[in-house]
């Protein structure tokens, strides 16, 4: 039987409130906070993040609203691999070891015309968002949303940047078309016995950071360092932060990528929404100078941004006709 994890101290899984530094003042201590976080578990919570809570509170409705909507209807905007967008049931999304995972969403990036130049070319995850005939009122909710996590994502990598000795605007150079997607999860209840069967099982995210707002039903759970899993559970008016693994590049293992896994403990239905933050396709993902030496020598081959996050897509999500 899978035990429930106890709950994360503030320790292990800090909250930084953004507020004050976002309102114009000095960004020292969030900086030295962000960096003991990064180090440690690679969670954190951000309060004061800027984002109203009608835009939350708008796109929890919309999505609870959609999952209302018969199966069979929603089918008819399945995700494709090409653009990955659209609606995707459960089944598809499956890591070594375990069942596929009991939860099904919807997605939407950065919304990009036919016209665009990468899309002519046909670079992979760039291209429109589609959105439901059947539920109209989806569309703003989530565009709405998708700005304002947008914005903070550029912030939260302004203060990375600076929690690497790298200037502020290091990372934002590869922002000018990011690869930014943002998912509408629902998990259904599940047999809390079960412990291949999750709604997520354990896994790293691919990218630079995942920002997500989850409900009060909570399920995000983490491992530690020394091995032990611990709860990161719904605080109001916050998002968790977590690393992918491409932090890993820039610092040489300085930084983690932990575990994380979602078991849905309640007997209730569960919504989360991340955001996954990524540079440009392009994007040189590359140790870091000051990370590296002649006894300590980059672990790990410089990749393209887009390169690594279609490979690691492609390993665990299993798309049918």
């Amino acid at each position: 039987m899978l035990q429930a994890p106890r709950k994360a101290s503030t320790t292990e899984v800090p909250i930084l409130d953004l507020s004050s530094w976002l309102a114009g003042g000095p960004p020292d201590e969030l900086v030295a906070q962000m960096r003991a976080a990064c180090q440690g578990t690679g969670f954190f919570y951000v309060a004061g993040h800027g984002v109203p809570e009608e835009v939350i509170s708008g796109i929890f409705d919309a999505t609870r609203r959609y999952y209302d909507i018969p199966e069979a209807t929603r089918l008819a905007d399945k995700i494709d691999e090409r653009f990955r967008r659209g609606f995707m049931p459960y089944g598809i999304n499956q890591h070594p070891g375990y069942d596929p995972d009991l939860k099904e969403s919807y997605e939407f990036a950065m919304d990009l015309p036919l016209t665009d130049p990468d899309v002519v070319a046909g670079r992979p995850l760039h291209g429109p968002n589609r959105w439901p005939d059947c539920a109209p009122w989806l569309r703003p909710a989530a565009e709405a949303y998708f700005n304002h996590t947008l914005r903070l994502g550029k912030d939260l990598l302004r203060l990375f940047a600076r929690s690497l000795d790298q200037e502020e605007g290091f990372f934002l150079q590869w922002c000018k078309k990011p690869m930014v997607q943002s998912r509408l999860f629902h998990y259904p209840p599940q047999i809390p016995d079960v412990e291949k069967a999750l709604g997520v099982a354990p896994h790293t995210d691919y990218g630079m950071i995942t920002i997500l707002t989850q409900d009060p039903i909570g399920g995000l759970e983490l491992k530690k360092r020394d091995g032990e899993w611990i709860a990161a559970p719904y605080i109001e008016g916050t998002f968790v932060i977590n690393l992918g693994d491409m932090v890993k590049v820039w610092t040489n293992d300085t930084y983690v990528s932990n575990l994380h896994r979602v078991v849905n403990r309640t007997g209730k239905e569960r919504f989360s929404i991340p955001t996954f933050f990524n540079l440009d396709y392009d994007a040189p993902v590359r140790c870091l100078p000051n990370f590296q030496s002649e006894t300590n020598p980059p672990k790990y081959e410089p990749i393209k941004s887009g390169d690594y996050l279609v490979k690691r897509f492609r390993e665990v999500q299993k798309y049918k006709a």
